[in-house]
């Protein structure tokens, strides 16, 4: 089989490749596609400040070290409160999705997974140690609603959901899935219990494919739904509880908090109605606590600090006989700290009937102006009285009116005026209507055309005016109203008002102002006086919000007993009817 010839051409002369564009970027159509709307963001590799550019090899691997270790120490700190024996639990709550999944069977199958035990078993919170972490567990197990689920993934670490194989997550825990995320989330975790009840074991991957795609509608990072029937997968789960640093919520971060594990209550008898000393145990987390802030339990209400002691929990010690003995950090109960006189109290704050007193009080210097105008800045424009008004101007052109005249300020006139073509204003404003004296030298000479229709005309053609009586205008007014659309016409002009023919702009107006500038012009203040709301008064003025809100934190926040300790705090004057 012979091949076809091929068929011969030449190249072409006409038409040149020119060398393609060699830039990172082409086009501002790519970087915007590269960079997808994010801002602030430089190339890797690139160096954007002048210090960059001519910094050495050396410098920039010192550069990256300190970057690496700043990283390494912020970690640190975020993980020390959970670091050593007696460091902080890490708090885990366990939250059900469906009526069929056991939240306490479930923390049974994770400490069986790590061999680990129950410290202090009870249908509560309960402590467990992992040892092979060296971590402690809290675990807060939920089966009580919507508000304890609230209650329970406000303090946690870390949050736990049960999903059902067999039964569908309905609009109820939809419904707590986003009032907690609504409330702030930490790391979150999903499990499903009773997958070995899906018969054939082939089906059991599709469930469990159907079940992520359900949790990764509200919380898209989970990548897996681990499943409780196996070992391997709850080992897993409890190292990431046990590795992973929380990342924690925002607003709880900020200020000193704690899980209250034990209330004791004062152990003699007293009257149910009297208020006694309460000791609540738990471990400070977040911020220090000081003893002289309030402390506020749940919905019990503000209470004072007597004092706070350690709690820390007893350990035991082996010595070189290999004997045993327990060291009770409860047995000499250290005080930590008490407060002084700087101790905040239970009072209100601004009260309500003290700031009644003078919220009306308005001084004679700043009482309300009887004065009615428009008022542009510190001025007010056409007002009623004489002394306010600027002065009526001494020329004005041929022609003008009493109205038009008063939109003439000073002398402003005198360049459409001239000296044969002027009208004089005498002292009380009105126009002077007596025609200008003439020279009595010169003969008088009139000439007057003749009325023809071709004669020009001084003044330009204009059509007869008729003014309708009030009764034509308001009937008019109404039917325009009826033939627009007011509500398309309000929406698309929001700052326009319509007023009535009966109704003066500047009294309509009148608790609005002008100002040429919002950045530099004065706001008087003393007019607004009467005005103002009943608590206006009770407001606090702070001139640099920033600056004042750092130093009041860091009086408030700073120092005190360190995040990561168990301590006990004894309130004060604490109802016992809270007891029952």
């Amino acid at each position: 089989m012979t091949l076809p010839p091929e068929a011969h051409s030449h190249r072409s002369t006409t038409k040149v490749s020119h060398k393609p564009f060699k830039s990172r970027h082409a086009t501002k159509g790519l970087i915007k596609e590269l960079t997808k709307g994010k801002i602030g963001g430089h190339e890797k590799g690139s160096r954007s400040t002048p210090h960059q550019q001519v910094m050495s090899k050396l410098a920039r691997r010192n550069q990256a070290k300190q970057l690496r270790q700043a990283k390494h120490q912020e970690n640190a700190k975020a993980t020390s409160v959970f670091a050593g024996h007696h460091g902080a639990p890490r708090l885990v709550a366990v939250v059900p999705l469906c009526d069929d999944c056991d939240a306490h069977a479930a923390i049974r199958k994770l400490n069986r997974s790590v061999d680990s035990e129950v410290e202090r078993p009870s249908d509560g919170p309960c402590r467990v140690r992992v040892e092979r972490f060296a971590q402690s567990i809290l675990y807060v197990p939920v089966d009580q609603g919507l508000i304890y689920a609230l209650d329970a993934c406000r303090v946690a670490d870390f949050v736990i959901f049960l999903l059902s194989p067999e039964q569908e997550a309905g609009e109820e825990s939809e419904q707590l899935i986003r009032a907690v995320e609504g409330q702030g989330i930490s790391n979150v975790l999903t499990m499903v219990q009773n997958l070995d009840s899906i018969q054939p074991a082939k089906k059991q991957p599709q469930v469990v494919a159907s079940l992520k795609s359900y949790i990764t509608h509200f919380f898209p990072t989970q990548d897996k739904v681990n499943s409780l029937d196996s070992d391997r997968e709850c080992a897993n789960v409890i190292r990431s509880l046990c590795t992973t640093t929380p990342k924690g919520i925002v607003w709880r971060e900020d200020r000193s908090w704690m899980l209250v594990e034990s209330v004791q209550w004062p152990e003699a008898e007293q009257d149910p109605s009297a208020s006694g000393d309460v000791v609540v145990t738990g471990v400070v987390r977040g911020k220090g606590l000081k003893a002289n802030r309030l402390v506020q339990l749940g919905d019990w209400g503000h209470f004072q600090i007597e004092k706070i002691t350690d709690a820390t929990l007893p350990t035991a010690k082996k010595r070189k006989a290999d004997e045993m003995t327990v060291d009770s950090g409860n047995v000499v109960a250290g005080v930590l700290e008490t407060p002084d006189e700087d101790q905040d109290d239970l009072d209100e704050l601004a009260p309500h009937e003290e700031a009644m007193g003078d919220a009306y009080e308005v001084p004679m210097s700043e009482t309300t102006s009887e004065r009615k105008g428009v008022l542009l800045d510190d001025h007010h424009y056409y007002s009623d009285e004489d002394k306010s008004m600027p002065p009526p101007p001494k020329k004005l052109p041929k022609g003008t009116s009493a109205y038009q005249s008063a939109w003439f300020l000073g002398d402003m006139s005198d360049v459409y005026s001239s000296d044969s073509d002027e009208d004089h204003v005498d002292e009380e404003g009105d126009l002077s209507m007596e025609p200008p004296s003439l020279i009595q030298n010169e003969p008088i000479t009139t000439t007057t055309a003749d009325p023809t229709e071709t004669t020009p005309s001084e003044y330009p053609h204009s059509d007869t005016f008729n003014d309708p009586s009030l009764a034509d205008e308001a009937h008019e007014l109404e039917a325009y109203r009826n033939s627009r659309v007011t509500a398309a016409e309000d929406r698309e002009y929001p700052d326009e008002i319509e007023l009535h023919p009966t109704v003066l702009a500047r009294e309509r107006l009148s608790r609005y102002r002008g100002l040429r500038s919002l950045k530099t012009s004065p706001w008087e203040t003393s007019e607004d006086k009467p005005h103002e709301p009943q608590d206006y008064d009770r407001l606090l003025r702070i001139s640099d919000y920033r600056a004042a809100r750092k130093h009041a934190v860091n009086e408030a926040l700073v120092g005190g007993t360190q995040p990561g300790h168990r301590v006990s705090i004894h309130l004060r004057n604490v109802p016992l009817t809270l007891r029952h």
